[in-house]
């Protein structure tokens, strides 16, 4: 990982010259694996320090993110209010040169007595873990963390309040900090350099192993050396795409000009930025788990009861060979008679061609001629019925695709909250009741959500461009906010927002209604297929309709154009209010 042991280092010196003897103001817990303490500085104001233990980025800095946090604190958060809140941060140190951070307090408990607590913060990937200790004769003890290990999870090494706090298994390498890791280095030297410095040298991540290889022996030794105690500059490596996908404390050029390097003053605005998109996407997507479930078990059942109908329906298609079947009986009743088990007719309906008829011989011909009359009727309205249920089965799938997409792009609690509104509405989401078949309290006591607005732009030429954030708005902004001569976009044949370009006098211009089209298609599973020239609906919101019945967001309309565009995330961030 890059954010290796010589990194924390350098986070460590970052986070010491600006924390020490700040107060912790306040603490919050984002999610189960996040940790903000709010702390108060007399030089630099208020700073967050976020301690994260996410299997996939872990770390510790400064952070100018904005986290939201849950309505109801966890219960570590509100130990850790407890325990830590108004304590002075006094000391900051690191393991050797692993990726072990202590952070030390000195606080105050109910007693009024003093008392010193440490943050030990973990960086090992999965393993990694943030954990308050406390000390009983001088031995650190858990007081708490944010991943509890019992028994099922380790054997080895237990992290549970009272427990003695141990440190992980340690690594047999040379601290670049205390002794000379050339000898080291040597004895393990072998054709692959970089593995040699990673097997030699404690806390050193392989895009820098790699980047040592590349010179001497001396000369990485002394850049190494140079640049862990305390870089001037951070280093972040984004591809072709803009997208980053390493950084590091000093210069990487191993990938040439297949990079673009950005460089930064300090260690914790790089981190902000490198996993700022990708962590809000995560933190969405874990918070969305539950409400995406919901609407997969429900567009897999109905995926399944549309199977069974179309057989059903496909066994329909020999209905009128039941009817001619009926007929020919009938017409040939004089020379039938009963106990026969076919009857071989003339089928006036083919040429007189003579038609095998499967009988009962039970049953006296009027009596099979009433039977497959009976079948007929019995098929012509099941068929009915299941073209019916299958068109209803077809709308049903596409809402549920709309809402996915729509829970696919929420930005905070507040869009999911209403998401979850609008499933409750539907039925997707059952309310509680209690023993007595009441609406328990915390139902009887809900409350709808309240929606953020819709998201602005404003189109190069000024018109202002309104996009809903879920179905429930899409309907109040196309059907009610709307003025008539307004356009309305969605895009063709791909669950997306309603998008609406205000109208000036009466009047879109031609480059706001391709700029929005963009937006619609940006807003829209066709945003992330990678699909280009993607057809965009428009029409007057006047040529609206809302059908009897129909699931929010669904509109219809009878004349309409159609734009192809390409959707470009830059213009979009570029138009945006």
């Amino acid at each position: 990982m890059s954010f290796d042991g010589i990194f924390l280092h350098c986070v460590k010196t970052e986070l010491k010259s600006t924390l020490i003897g700040a107060k912790v103001d306040k603490v919050f817990e984002p999610t189960r694996e996040d940790l903000i303490l709010s702390m108060r500085t007399r030089e630099f104001g208020t700073k967050k320090l976020l301690c994260c233990a996410r299997a996939n980025s872990p770390r510790v800095a400064l952070t100018e993110a904005l986290y939201e946090n849950p309505a109801q604190p966890p219960m570590l958060c509100m130990l850790l209010r407890k325990r830590l809140g108004g304590a002075t941060l006094t000391d900051i140190r690191q393991e050797g040169c692993d990726r072990i951070l202590y952070i030390d307090f000195l606080a105050t408990n109910e007693m009024g007595d003093k008392e010193t607590l440490t943050l030990v913060c973990e960086i090992m990937a999965q393993y990694s873990n943030v954990i308050l200790v406390g000390y009983e004769d001088g031995s650190p003890v858990v007081i708490d963390a944010l991943k509890r290990v019992d028994y099922s999870k380790s054997s080895k090494r237990l992290v549970l309040p009272g427990v003695k706090y141990e440190l992980p298994p340690q690594q047999d390498k040379a601290n670049i900090f205390e002794t000379d890791v050339k000898a080291t280095l040597l004895a393990k030297s072998s054709d692959d350099m970089s593995k040699a410095y990673i097997g030699a040298i404690m806390g050193l991540s392989p895009v820098v192993a790699r980047e040592l290889a590349l010179g001497s022996v001396d000369n990485a030794l002394s850049t190494l050396t140079s640049y862990s105690s305390g870089s001037s500059k951070y280093f972040l490596l984004k591809d072709s795409e803009d997208k980053p996908f390493e950084f590091s404390y000093m210069p990487i050029t191993q990938y040439g000009n297949g990079a673009t390097v950005v460089e930064y003053d300090t260690a914790s605005a790089l981190l902000d930025d490198y996993y700022a998109i990708r962590e809000a996407k995560e933190r969405m997507s874990h918070r969305t788990f539950n409400t995406r479930r919901v609407l997969i078990n429900a567009r897999e059942r109905i995926a399944r009861k549309l199977d069974i109908q179309r057989t059903e329906l496909q066994a329909c298609d020999d209905r009128e060979t039941l009817r001619i079947s009926a007929e020919l009986i009938n017409a040939n009743l004089y020379k039938l008679s009963r106990g026969a088990t076919y009857y071989d007719l003339e089928n006036y309906y083919d040429e007189n061609k003579i038609m095998r008829v499967k009988a009962d011989p039970a049953l006296s011909p009027a009596q099979n001629s009433q039977k497959y009359f009976k079948e007929y009727k019995k098929t012509y309205t099941a068929e009915k019925k299941l073209k019916e249920q299958i068109a209803s089965g077809v709308e049903e799938l596409e809402y549920i695709e709309t809402v996915l997409d729509a829970l696919s792009r929420v930005t905070c609690e507040k869009d999911i909250a209403v998401i979850r509104e609008e499933l409750r509405l539907q039925g997707y989401i059952k309310n509680k009741f209690d023993a007595n078949g009441k609406l328990s309290k915390k139902e009887s006591n809900h409350k709808a959500p309240t929606s953020l607005p819709p998201i602005e732009y404003e189109t190069t030429d000024g018109f202002r461009v309104l996009v809903g954030r879920n179905n429930l708005q899409n309907d109040k902004l196309s059907l009610r906010q709307a003025a008539k001569l307004d356009m309305w976009m969605h895009t063709k044949n791909f669950p997306g927002s309603h998008v609406i370009i205000e109208n000036k006098n009466g009047e879109i211009s031609d480059q706001a209604i391709e700029e929005a089209a963009v937006i619609a298609a940006f807003h829209s599973t066709a945003g992330e297929s990678g699909a280009k020239q993607i057809p965009v609906d428009y029409t007057l919101v006047k040529n609206l309709k809302k059908p009897t019945g129909a699931k929010p967001g669904k509109v219809i309309f009878h004349e309409n154009w159609t734009i192809y565009v390409t959707p470009d995330s830059d213009l979009v961030e570029k138009l945006k209010k």
